[in-house]
Formats: structure tokens, sequence, C-alpha cells
């Protein structure tokens, strides 16, 4: 019954939608959650089931905890959310879009009913995503389109478990699903980098609590490694961003060509110098290839997930590590207008006294 109540209001969305411009993607975007509502099967089910072979099984079950935990341990809000489960039949649940001008780090905003406006632009098939961007020229945009692990439907839906979760590794499923139970706690409308960057801290900090629950001292030091290089790429990502800014500021004053050749440059300059980290760490780094297409679009995206995680690990630490106080204070936050919200982010950047632990994250 809940399920078709879920579905009824997917239909009343769409028909509420058919004046609207861009009719085609809503459609889209209703028929993919639908899809994904009527193909869940409970957890419990899938367990089960005979058919269901032993990897998967394990995975299952390892949700299963990690819900526990964020409920019981992170104060998220799990209520029905991953209790069921899907099999994809692609890659990637949706793929996003990122859009960004020639000579902009700002994205492209896409603003929709119910949730507002957002960065990126999500599609449950590559090709619809291909054909929106072919809407945007190469020489006048830089267009970056990525797949996507997850998503969320911020608590109007049960999200169910699908196959772009348990075909990842342990510990990247369950900081994922931290991410995405993390949007459930608070959103702000038209503030992607806001919404990422928190979820990112509740990803961060629970996967930490989990690893040392677990007993998985091992595994915790190998993530700490991981998180020291993601610091270290996305303080150069964020070298790159400034002097990027500073460059696009005298749009009105360089001709178009010098623009571009000084653009290439940095870009340049941040490949080889990614590339000296990967040498220095003997293997490849958390950016994979994604640095060696790397314009506005991919460094604008790397900026939403975590431009304010500083400062909200510094709220975190303001709070005494009390996740309760926590969310309080991030609702305190988000009921603001968005220059005294920034004012206060930028407030509480300035006093972290310790580096910020940061998520890469080029698949969302």
């Amino acid at each position: 019954m809940y399920q078709l109540s879920q579905i009824y209001l997917l239909s009343l969305l769409i028909f509420s939608l058919t004046g609207c411009s861009g009719i085609h993607y809503y459609q889209q975007a209703v028929t993919g959650q639908m899809t994904l509502l009527w193909d869940r099967t409970p957890i419990e089910d899938v367990l089960d089931d005979p058919a269901t072979d032993e990897a998967l099984q394990q995975k299952l079950n390892l949700a299963i905890k990690a819900r526990q935990f964020a409920g019981d341990n992170l104060a998220l809000p799990v209520d029905g959310t991953f209790s069921s489960y899907v099999e994809l039949n692609r890659p990637y649940v949706v793929y996003n879009l990122v859009i960004a001008p020639r000579f902009s780090l700002a994205p492209q905003q896409w603003c929709y009913p119910v949730i507002g406006c957002q960065a990126y632009r999500g599609f449950f098939h590559l090709e619809d995503a291909q054909e929106e961007m072919s809407g945007y020229p190469s020489d006048e945009y830089d267009r970056f389109i990525g797949g996507g692990s997850a998503y969320s439907t911020l608590g109007w839906f049960d999200d169910p478990l699908h196959s772009g979760f348990t075909n990842l590794p342990d510990d990247r499923m369950v900081a994922l699903i931290f991410h995405e139970l993390a949007h459930k706690v608070v959103y702000v409308d038209g503030d992607t980098t806001f919404n990422e960057s928190f979820a990112t801290t509740v990803e961060l900090e629970g996967l930490k609590r989990w690893l040392i629950a677990e007993g998985q001292p091992e595994t915790y030091s190998h993530a700490k490694v991981r998180w020291q290089r993601r610091r270290d790429t996305i303080q150069l990502v964020e070298q790159t961003s400034e002097q990027l800014n500073r460059l696009y500021q005298a749009t009105d004053t360089l001709p178009e060509q010098t623009l571009m050749a000084r653009k290439q440059a940095l870009l340049e300059a941040l490949k080889t110098d990614y590339a000296a980290l990967e040498t220095r760490w003997g293997e490849p780094g958390p950016l994979g290839g994604l640095v060696d297409q790397a314009d506005n679009a991919i460094i604008g995206l790397l900026k939403q997930y975590n431009g304010d995680v500083p400062a909200f690990q510094q709220l975190l630490k303001d709070s005494n590590g009390d996740f309760l106080v926590f969310f309080e204070k991030v609702r305190a936050l988000a009921e603001l207008d968005a220059e005294p919200r920034r004012q206060q982010l930028d407030n509480l950047r300035s006093r972290q006294t310790e580096p910020a632990e940061v998520m890469i994250r080029p698949d969302a």
C-alpha cells in the first residue's frame, strides 16, 4: 500500500508538470524513479531467496548493519530507507550533467519543483544526459557527465539500496549509505555546496566511527592514508581554482585567445602537479583519469562536494562530536539567508586548526 501511495505521488507530480518547459526531462525522471519503486524487493526477501549469491548476501547484511549503526550512533533518520533492494541493468543509477561557462567556475543552475535549484542535472539514462549536453556548445561551455552511484529523494520516498551500492568496496558502500541518509537531515534550496559538503562531513566522520566500532584497524589505517591523499588533492584543486578565478576576473580586459591560453596553462600545471603526487604515492590517486579531463565543470563539481567540509568539521567539533547537537546547529545555518550563512561558514572554516578530511566523488 505504501509503495502504491508513493507511486501515486509521482503520478500527481508528472501531471502537475505538463505545462512546464522541459517536459521530457521530468518524464524521464519520474519514469526512472517509478521503475525503481516498482522493482524494489524487501532485503529480507532477497536474503531468503536461495538464488541470491553469497557475495550479494554479504553486502546486504553489511547494509543492514550500516543502517542500524547510522540510526543508533549517528542520529541519522533511517526510517524505511535502504530497506529494499534493486538490481540495476546499468553501471550507475543516474548520470549527472555539470555545465560551466568557459571562463567561470560557477556551474549552471537548474531549478525543479519541490527540491529547488541544483548545480547539476540528473538523468537515468546516459543518452538523455548526452542529448541535454548537446544543447551547450563545447566552444562556449565546459561540460561533464559523471555516473552517480546513488542519489537521495530527501525522504519523499523510501530510497532502495541497489547494485550501484553493492558493487562498491565495503567501506565505500557504508560511507555512501551515511552520505545519502545525511541528505534527509537538512537541505538548502540552491546551495549545492552546503548540501553536499554537509553530507560529506557526515560520511567521513561516520565511516571513521564505523571502522573503529567494527574493530578494523587495518582498514581504518588505509582509510587515513586515502583521506590524506584526498586532502593533498583538494588543496591542489583549490589552488588551481583560486588561480582560475583571478584569471576570469579579467574577462573584460584580456582578449579571448589570451584567456584561453592562460586557462589551459593552469590546467596543464594541475595535471603536472597531480602526476607528481601520484609519483610520490607510488600508485594512482583519488581522481584517477578525471584529472586529464579537468576543466571548469569538473573543478566546480569537486568544490561542491568539499568546499564547506572544513567549516562543517569545525562545527561538529564545536558540538563535541554530538551529532544531535551538530544537526541542530546545521539546521540553524540552513535557516539563514545566503549571505549571512556564507559568512558563518567562512568564520567556521577560518577557525579550523586541523586539516580537513575530504571526499573525492567524481562519480556523483
